[in-house]
């Protein structure tokens, strides 16, 4: 096992970069919950953490067992991402229209449903972050992968909190910015995929 600066330095800047998207989707559901209460925040964060460990993990077990079944699959991952979180954000939009100004829309509420989907859009684009982990053995692999899925939790656990603040500032529209920039996100995920 060869765990040198670099290995630490790689690991981290593949952390930081994956979890812009579900940094990006933890702020919009604390703008959708301005009273989210810590246990929920760790929950939504613990989530975006697990996805964003097991894709890059099912990625390299992609590559090192059955990669020419994954490259198949990799021109989907896109489209995939993009229908996922612009369903959601659509929902959401007209949840908080439909609602008015009462505002307490019922999109305020992430429940456990939406936030696997919105883990699994968010992340399924790390799948591809198993072929540059490819020559990494499995408990390379594991830590590389553990170390993204912490930094994802810190930094969902600080979207979640900026979301909130501002959320409860903006209360009435908060699910149509939230909805927003789900669809923003997946948007981004589609168009930087052909570029």
């Amino acid at each position: 096992m060869n765990l040198d600066f670099q290995f630490f330095l790689t690991s981290i800047m593949l952390g930081f970069g994956l979890a812009m998207d579900a940094f990006s989707v933890s702020v919009a559901n604390g703008l959708n919950e301005p009273k989210m209460k810590l246990p929920k925040m760790c929950g939504v964060s613990g989530i975006f953490a697990f996805f964003q460990f097991l894709m890059p993990m099912a990625g390299w077990l992609c590559v090192t067992l059955i990669a020419s079944i994954f490259s198949v699959f990799e021109m989907f991952i896109p489209w995939i991402a993009l229908g996922l979180l612009s369903f959601i954000g659509v929902k959401m939009i007209i949840d908080c229209v439909k609602g008015g100004e009462e505002a307490e829309c019922s999109c305020k509420k992430a429940t456990l449903g939406a936030l696997l989907v919105q883990g699994i859009a968010t992340s399924i684009d790390a799948l591809s972050v198993g072929f540059t982990i490819a020559e990494y053995n499995v408990w390379e692999s594991l830590l590389a992968c553990a170390i993204i899925g912490v930094l994802t939790f810190g930094i969902c656990l600080g979207g979640v909190f900026i979301g909130k603040t501002v959320g409860g500032k903006i209360a009435g529209k908060a699910g149509i910015f939230g909805g927003a920039i789900l669809i923003f996100i997946g948007l981004e995920i589609f168009i930087t995929s052909w570029f």
